[in-house]
Parts: C-alpha cells; structure tokens; sequence
C-alpha cells in the first residue's frame, strides 16, 4: 500500500465534495484516514501470508468438535467501502492436529481487514482452516451489520448470515447440527 497515494486520494474525494479543506477540524483528515485504512482498516492487504502452527493431538486422545464464537468481524463492503461489522462462529473437526485457539481469531481477522464481499470471506475463512489443518471438516458462520444497506439504498438495518460447511460438516447431518447448535444467534441490538 502507498499511503501519500492514499492521503491524496482522500483528499481528493473530500475535495470532490466541496468540503473546505481549509477547515481547521478538516486540514489534516486525509492524513489521519489514510493511516486509519493503512494500519487498521485494510491492514490485511499489508499482512504476509501466514501459517497456522499446528501441534499433534496427543496420542490416545480423541478430539471433539474445536469452535470459537463471538469472533469480531471489523471488514469494508468491497461494492460502496463502508463498514460492515459482526461476529464470527469458527470451527473444526480435527483429524490429527490442532492449532492455537487465538489463531482462529487471527484468521479472521487476517480476511476481514481489506475490502471484503461478506459471501467470500467466510469461504476464504474455511478455505485457510481446510489447507492448513486438514481437518475432518470446517465451519464457519459469519454474521454482520451493513452501512451499505443501513446509510444508503434502501436504508434499513438487517443482519446477513453468511456460512461456509467443508467436509463432515457438510457431509454428516450430526456435526452439522452440533456446529449450528454452537454458533449463536444473534440479534440485531447485539451488533449495534
């Protein structure tokens, strides 16, 4: 990413506004948003690829289902750049090896921050586990709140529910009530 690229294109659009730049709450705003989307707004553009260290489940023991719930999902509509923001439900079935609990929080993180279709990132989600895990299968269930469709269009709020079942958890209708029973609902004063 190039941020004087950035902090001119910001200036740009506030300019194509007609906003005063000359403002003293204005003169430095597209500085200031272009370091907010470098460092944290599309901060997984900058991001290397990673990968998940894995650890061998334990010889003679037997996994279960491993989720995490109520992940925070921070990401930018890829059609108009505004927010949309919610929770991720992340699961898997191991098949030999395990990771990090907070790596599946990173993961979504690592997916999140760039300008993102809601539909893809949680197939992205599931995808990376699926790779790097090779797990009996994968769950991922992301719920989120939309400025596109909150602030313009239709201008009403609502809730989307995206979902992404690999493996077992598509194939075996028991794992998959058991990862659905786990992912919680929620409402829409939870994302608020």
């Amino acid at each position: 990413m190039d941020l004087a690229k950035l902090e001119a294109g910001f200036r740009q659009v506030l300019e194509g506004l007609g906003v005063d730049m000359n403002h003293s709450q204005l003169r430095d705003t597209p500085r200031r948003t272009a370091e907010a989307w470098y460092e944290e707004i599309c901060s997984g553009l900058r991001e290397p690829d990673f990968s998940l260290e894995v650890f061998p489940v334990e010889e003679g023991y037997q996994t279960g289902m491993v989720a995490l719930n109520r992940i925070p999902v921070k990401s930018l509509c890829a059609h108009h750049l505004l927010p949309f923001n919610g929770e991720a439900t992340v699961a898997y079935l191991p098949n030999g090896n395990i990771c990090g609990l907070s790596k599946l929080s990173r993961v979504v993180n690592h997916f999140a921050r760039r300008p993102q279709l809601q539909e893809n990132l949680t197939h992205e989600i599931a995808q990376f586990l699926e790779s790097q895990l090779d797990p009996l299968g994968v769950g991922v269930v992301v719920q989120a709140s939309h400025s596109c469709m909150e602030l313009r269009g239709v201008n009403h709020p609502g809730i989307m529910t995206t979902t992404t079942l690999l493996g077992a958890f598509r194939t075996d209708p028991t794992v998959r009530a058991e990862f659905m029973a786990l992912a919680p609902r929620l409402s829409a004063q939870s994302l608020l």
